[in-house]
């Protein structure tokens, strides 16, 4: 198989197909980035929970997809917005809203990954990973 280029890219497809296709999880190989994204996704009430089992000597990064009683998606769209090709950095004062607050997005900064209103909180900016809404 060929090395990924974008990790995080590859982890928001498989999000995306897996609700697409209304699985209960999603699996996929782990990085610390991806575990803090999927914490993220939790704390933000996006998905039911997330850990890294190991199945057959292989660490395995497992999501538990969340849907509502009437069985609809709890995310509505996944973006990616800083590609490898494309960076995107924002300065604290110019981190984007989401939906008017609605959304999320999420950014790598130097104090580690957070959402853009916990970023713009702490006046820090960064990168900006993606949406999610």
């Amino acid at each position: 198989m060929a090395a990924l280029t974008d990790p995080i890219a590859d982890m928001l497809t498989r999000i995306r197909n897996a609700l697409q296709a209304r699985h209960a999880r999603v699996d996929m190989p782990p990085s610390k980035m991806k575990v803090e994204v999927a914490r993220i996704l939790k704390d933000e009430g996006y998905i039911a929970n997330f850990k890294v089992v190991e199945e057959e000597k292989k660490k395995v990064l497992r999501i538990v997809l969340r849907y509502t009683p009437d069985g609809e998606c709890v995310i509505s769209n996944v973006t990616r917005i800083s590609r490898p090709g494309r960076r995107v950095y924002v300065g604290s004062k110019e981190i984007p809203r989401v939906l008017g607050g609605m959304g999320i997005n999420i950014l790598t900064t130097p104090r580690g990954l957070m959402t853009g209103k916990a970023a713009r909180k702490a006046g820090v900016g960064g990168e900006v990973l993606c949406q999610v809404y």
